[in-house]
């Protein structure tokens, strides 16, 4: 099977406030929360945090789900307008976002639409109806896959819950609501969308329109491409479908490059060669649409205490010291920025500030020099040059002045 790289022109997408953060491209995320954030009096925490969080740097913050949910991290919605949440209440979810608004840092809202816990029995004697509170659905809203009267899903299930119908009209007109509400009354300024394998990205793109957050990312995980046990070297049928779902939703989200974190944590455990691909690119979707390409090592699923998917703790400043330095749009768990020590947190924060200085975007070119067993190097905006691993690499000219190292990484800009 032959897969072609295709997706519209950047330059061809009507400039609307919808696009202008990923047109600009100098976002930076973080991650606030983990899989046992609900327990530690969440929006608290964060706001007490967001001083700091400001001054380094990052522009959006992505939230826990924060209506109330059957399970504590959120992730089993059912009350969708009640946002009195394990996290805290909603009175302190405000007053977290009004923080956030003080220091402009925008917040990420944690959309969890692909499913819904019921609250009534219905047809089959499931709990498949939603009674009694806003938002009320009768079983029609409930794919018929997952045991409703509804139409079949347009995507994967998401099993032993009701996924929900998006070609109900009456399902999308009262999310469009809610994600109105979101951004209008509550705060929200960006969204990110959960399991996006499990409804068609159409509904994603008109879900946007309505709603018109400033940024949005979409969670579109599937399995890498793997050869009898171990990762294969070409990775391009797996970035393809990401991609293709990026070009659904009308080029209006960005999406999570689950690509390169497969890659590039098999990559520094020696296997640099897989930083460049045949055609002498980055090779997750970083490598073919960089300013769609959300980068990260871990998050709630992959690392915390799930641990389905983890980074090599051993190699996390590697694994920073390549994505912050380079096209895409890069993201830092909460995790690694907070609970790992300071002199992790610090060499994050000084590695962001190396980007904006020298103006590393989405966009940058890159120049990759290096792709060995036991070395990766590159320039980025021809502003930067960077190595990992623990072969031996600088780059060639006086102009380069070392701008920060570590343990197998270091980083190097021109001088003006």
């Amino acid at each position: 099977m032959v897969y072609i790289y295709i997706h519209g022109i950047d330059d061809n997408v009507q400039q609307t406030d919808i696009v202008a953060a990923i047109k600009r491209g100098r976002e930076v995320l973080l991650q606030a929360f983990n899989w046992e954030s609900h327990k530690f009096d969440w929006w608290r925490n964060l706001e007490k945090k967001m001083p700091d969080i400001a001054k380094s740097g990052f522009t959006s913050v992505w939230l826990p789900p924060a209506s109330q949910s059957l399970s504590p991290e959120g992730y089993l919605p059912q009350n969708l307008y009640s946002l009195n949440s394990a996290y805290g209440s909603e009175h302190l979810l405000k007053a977290l976002l009004h923080k956030m608004k003080q220091h402009k840092v925008r917040p990420m809202a944690d959309i969890v639409i692909n499913h819904r816990v019921g609250t009534t029995k219905g047809h089959g004697g499931m709990y498949n109806r939603y009674d009694g509170m806003s938002l009320s659905w009768d079983e029609h809203a409930v794919t018929s896959c997952t045991g409703g009267l509804g139409n079949r899903s347009t995507g994967d299930n998401f099993n032993g819950v009701p996924n929900i119908d998006h070609t109900q009209s009456f399902v999308r007109k009262d999310i469009s609501e809610w994600l109105r509400w979101l951004l209008n009354k509550i705060g929200f300024q960006d969204f990110r969308f959960d399991f996006a394998r499990g409804y068609a990205a159409n509904y994603v793109k008109e879900y946007i329109e309505d709603a018109k957050p400033v940024f949005c990312v979409g969670e579109y995980w599937d399995s890498c491409n793997y050869h009898t046990g171990r990762l294969a070297y070409n990775q391009d049928s797996h970035r393809q479908r990401i991609i293709n779902w990026i070009d659904a939703t009308g080029q209006l989200a960005t999406a999570f490059d689950f690509t390169t974190k497969g890659i590039l944590q098999e990559a520094v455990k020696g296997e640099y060669w897989r930083l460049r691909d045949s055609q002498g690119k980055p090779p997750g979707v970083m490598g073919w649409w960089p300013s769609r390409a959300v980068t990260f090592l871990d998050n709630h699923d992959t690392g915390s205490t799930q641990a389905h998917w983890p980074f090599p703790a051993n190699h996390i400043m590697e694994g920073y010291a390549y994505i912050l330095t380079h096209p895409g749009i890069p993201t830092v768990f909460y995790d690694h920025f907070y609970d790992w020590g300071t002199s992790i947190h610090d060499k994050i924060v000084n590695l962001i500030n190396i980007r904006k200085q020298n103006d590393i975007h989405s966009r940058s070119s890159i120049r990759i020099l290096e792709a060995q067993p036991n070395l990766y190097s590159a320039i980025i905006g021809e502003k930067l040059s960077m190595k990992i691993g623990d072969g031996s690499w600088c780059p060639a000219g006086r102009e380069w002045k070392l701008a920060t190292c570590g343990h197998r990484f270091a980083v190097w800009h021109k001088e003006n």
